[in-house]
């Protein structure tokens, strides 16, 4: 799986459900296996990793972001380089566990739904519990309330920012050790055979189980959700918490960032169950490297552009506001009518909705939309996610680049994403995908790219 692209979990093409990260670093596919009684599945995988990648990546995630975050403070304040900070204290791990084990217990709230996603090992579908959106509410409304009556203050989470990002890091470290030492043999749980000798190192790397549970919960539903997406969340709250406690440091940019996340958060709570479709759901393994990238990479690699902004605050003038709102809030329109017009076209095609949109008939028998927001751009909502996430930085200014590489990493991503997805529709669809590309030229920015 690819840590950075797990952010984009919702973003869909016309065939295909891709998700949030994937890096083609290995390639999965399921078969049943015929010899055991109990229909378990068997997922074999050919990987590109070898142990010098792997552990590079490994090493080198942790200590690069701490790099990136204590860039973000000006020079004078350097804690790598200079005095005071810790990289390790025993409280930020308690902080950690207790925010996971809370998380934990919020998942067995009797709120939300519970939907049906994809096939289990059994021959039945997988059930997973939809109520991430409360859950959140209830985890801002419990941070909120501890920081009003003072037992909590924002700033001393803040100051310990290298620390729980290590935290995070052993956390990840001992869960991923549990899952490999004691791996979940389940009806909900394929096991996973490496076809390059099943290097110990590669399995714990990369997993061995694909749907691991932990009574009702979902091993990887949760890290995604819960600490991925709402840990992000969290970040930025007790960011903008912080900025309150030091009155110099609140500013408009702060909180638009802050105001920008939390809506991109909040789409994606409400409509949580598209994680069920994404790419590293469905088709790979949970491992070491997985788990890492929704510890620390999500929430604190994705809260990056807030954190700069409280080490190094940049005043903006209202009307320099309302073109970064613009550019945000018709980025959002993009994404999300254009994912809308998708989804409803594939459900009917023959919905009166969609009766004046233009459509070319694939062998395959399914039907290309070739006007609508398709018909503009070839991936209209991608082109949304990039400029909500390029809204979200400009605030920052451009006195560094670093809090701008959450946006560019986005855009390079997504990018490969587009790219991936055409040369599977142009085998899937051939020569009526050539002519839908002769229509519509352009696959991310009119008229541009």
């Amino acid at each position: 799986m690819v840590l950075d692209e797990l952010i984009h979990a919702r973003t869909h093409d016309q065939e295909h459900q891709p998700h949030r990260n994937g890096s083609g670093s290995h390639t999965l596919k399921l078969k049943d296996d015929d010899d055991d009684d109990e229909g378990k599945g068997v997922v074999q995988v050919h990987s590109k990793w070898n142990n010098i990648h792997l552990s590079l990546v490994c090493v080198l995630l942790g200590v690069s972001l701490i790099a990136l975050l204590d860039c973000c403070r000006s020079s004078s304040d350097w804690v790598l380089l200079g005095s005071g900070g810790s990289i390790w204290d025993w409280t930020s791990v308690s902080v950690v566990l207790l925010f996971t084990v809370l998380q934990g217990a919020l998942y067995h709230l009797p709120v939300g739904q519970v939907t049906e996603g994809k096939m289990g090992c059994n021959g039945k579908r997988l059930k997973y519990k939809l109520n991430g959106l409360y859950v959140f509410l209830l985890s801002a409304a419990l941070l909120s309330a501890l920081w009003f009556c003072g037992v909590l203050r924002a700033g001393a989470l803040t100051d310990r920012i290298f620390s729980l990002v290590s935290a995070g890091m052993a956390v990840s470290l001992l869960l991923s050790l549990a899952l490999y030492m004691r791996p979940i043999s389940t009806h909900a749980s394929a096991q996973v055979h490496y076809h390059n000798t099943a290097d110990p190192l590669l399995r714990f790397i990369l997993g061995q189980n694909m749907d691991p549970r932990l009574g009702i919960i979902d091993v990887k539903h949760f890290l995604m959700v819960r600490i991925g997406f709402i840990g992000w969340a969290m970040m930025d709250l007790n960011y903008l918490l912080t900025a309150i406690e030091m009155k110099t440091s609140l500013s408009l940019s702060l909180l638009l960032v802050v105001v920008f996340h939390l809506i991109y958060i909040l789409d994606f709570l409400i409509d949580e169950g598209s994680v069920l479709t994404t790419k590293e759901f469905t088709e790979e393994p949970i491992g070491f490297i997985m788990i890492l990238g929704e510890f620390i990479w999500i929430p604190f690699f994705s809260s990056l552009p807030v954190y700069f902004l409280l080490q190094r605050p940049n005043q903006i003038h209202f009307l320099s506001a309302v073109p970064i709102c613009l550019l945000f809030g018709v980025g959002f329109l993009i994404y999300y009518l254009s994912n809308e017009q998708k989804d409803g076209f594939r459900r009917n095609p023959d919905d009166p909705a969609y009766a004046g949109l233009h459509t070319i008939r694939s062998p395959s028998g399914r039907r290309l939309l070739v006007s609508g927001w398709f018909g503009w751009v070839r991936h209209p909502n991608y082109l949304g996610d990039i400029m909500m996430m390029f809204a979200w930085c400009l605030p920052c200014g451009f006195s560094s680049i670093v809090p701008y590489l959450p946006a560019l990493q986005c855009f390079h991503l997504l990018r490969q994403r587009a790219n991936e997805i055409e040369d599977s529709c142009l085998k899937k669809h051939g020569d009526a995908w050539r002519e839908y590309c002769r229509r519509v030229p352009y696959k991310l920015v009119p008229y541009v790219y």
